[in-house]
């Protein structure tokens, strides 16, 4: 799962058009995105179109309210197409158990809806352990515009979240759940800077980044995808790897292969295989 395109709530005449499009992940916001006049509209407009949908993919996931929306947020949501809903403002393990038992009460199938929760604040970074290793989490996603308002680390300083980062990367491996998505640009319109970021959040271990327009999803698809020659490098040291049966290994330039070497190829084709 590479790209995680947002799309407002409140705006149905894009649901369809973002289905349609590159995107691995659609996810519809009740959010932010949605004024609060709309709440109401917005959260019957994604109930209903959800209703709709057959299609399996890209995957369809919602961001739902924090506080007393949650709720009724979850209980509109909670539908068999839906593969996960996005939690906004998570600080705690107990409002991923809430959120779990909400759906629970309206799912049809137990346990299947997962939940990805979102890490705005310094408590939700400090939790990060917790959170990640509560029931049905899929895997953590960082919202940094919120977290840089809430902390004073400035936005456009990536030194300044280096260690964010990574907090959020070991969390995630720690609990054995998936890498956690990147943040989103809101610059839209530097394809160029958004590539260097992107490529930046992959070299630290993510495996997906959220986008706020269409523009960004073929970027991050593309640096989220093995190209060929790591695909055939990481194809060669497997084979070389299985032939050995447990000897010593050498990769095609002479260096000693380990496990932990072998364990990346195995990621490498498992990321590609997903992609398909």
């Amino acid at each position: 799962m590479r790209s995680v395109l947002y799309v407002p709530g409140n705006r149905p005449e894009l649901f369809d058009k973002a289905l349609a499009g590159a995107a691995d992940v659609v996810l519809l916001d009740l959010e932010d995105a949605v004024p609060l006049g709309d709440k109401d509209s917005a959260r019957a407009e994604v109930s209903n179109w959800l209703r709709t949908v057959t299609a399996v993919r890209p995957r369809l996931w919602v961001r739902v309210n924090a506080g007393a929306e949650t709720r009724r947020d979850l209980s509109a949501v909670a539908l068999p197409i839906l593969d996960a809903v996005c939690l906004a403002k998570t600080e705690s393990a107990e409002q991923v158990r809430a959120a779990a038992t909400i759906l629970g009460a309206h799912e049809a199938v137990p346990g299947r809806i997962r939940i990805c929760p979102l890490l705005e604040s310094a408590t939700a970074i400090l939790a990060a352990r917790a959170i990640a290793g509560a029931p049905r989490v899929a895997r953590l996603q960082l919202g940094e515009a919120d977290l840089c308002a809430d902390t004073g680390i400035d936005p456009g300083d990536p030194a300044g979240l280096l260690a964010i980062r990574t907090q959020v990367v070991l969390a995630s491996a720690a609990a054995g759940i998936d890498p956690p998505i990147g943040p989103a640009s809101t610059d839209f319109r530097d394809l160029d800077a958004l590539a260097e970021s992107t490529k930046t959040l992959a070299r630290l271990g993510f495996r997906g980044r959220s986008c706020i327009h269409p523009a960004q999803v073929p970027i991050v698809n593309s640096v989220f995808t093995p190209d060929a020659a790591e695909l055939a490098r990481a194809r060669e040291l497997l084979s070389r790897f299985e032939s050995e049966k447990g000897g010593i290994v050498l990769d095609a330039d002479g260096r000693m292969v380990d496990l932990a070497v072998i364990r990346r190829a195995r990621r490498i084709l498992a990321d590609a295989d997903a992609d398909r």
